[in-house]
């Protein structure tokens, strides 16, 4: 009877553990190169291929929202492939998921999935 109480409480912690959900954000790739220093001009159709030649050259990608916030772009040391192809994205409006963190005043995302 104890083991039946056991495996009871047990599963009972699967079924009302709390999921854990993926943030997602939308908005448009920009090299932060540009961006930052230069948020008139740094981003936008006529950007983007300064933008593509920052990000093939490793600089910070970040991801600017409709509402002007903008997101430091992470990779998932252990899913380096979404974030590799944001390369290809400058410029473009994309959604990215994954886990929102903030340090020190800057907010970021580690890229899981792009849509």
């Amino acid at each position: 009877m104890r083991m039946i109480s056991v495996l009871a409480a047990i599963l009972a912690g699967f079924l009302f553990a709390p999921s854990v959900r993926a943030d997602t954000v939308t908005g448009e790739v920009v090299d932060l190169a540009c961006y930052m220093p230069h948020p008139e001009t740094g981003h936008g159709p006529g950007h983007k291929k300064c933008a593509e030649t920052c990000a093939k050259k490793g600089l910070p990608l970040g991801l600017l929202t409709d509402d002007k916030q903008v997101y430091l772009l992470l990779e998932d040391h252990e899913n380096s492939k979404p974030y590799g192809q944001l390369k290809d994205k400058a410029a473009e409006k994309i959604t990215v998921e994954g886990n929102k963190v903030a340090q020190g005043g800057m907010q970021g995302i580690v890229v899981e999935a792009i849509k």
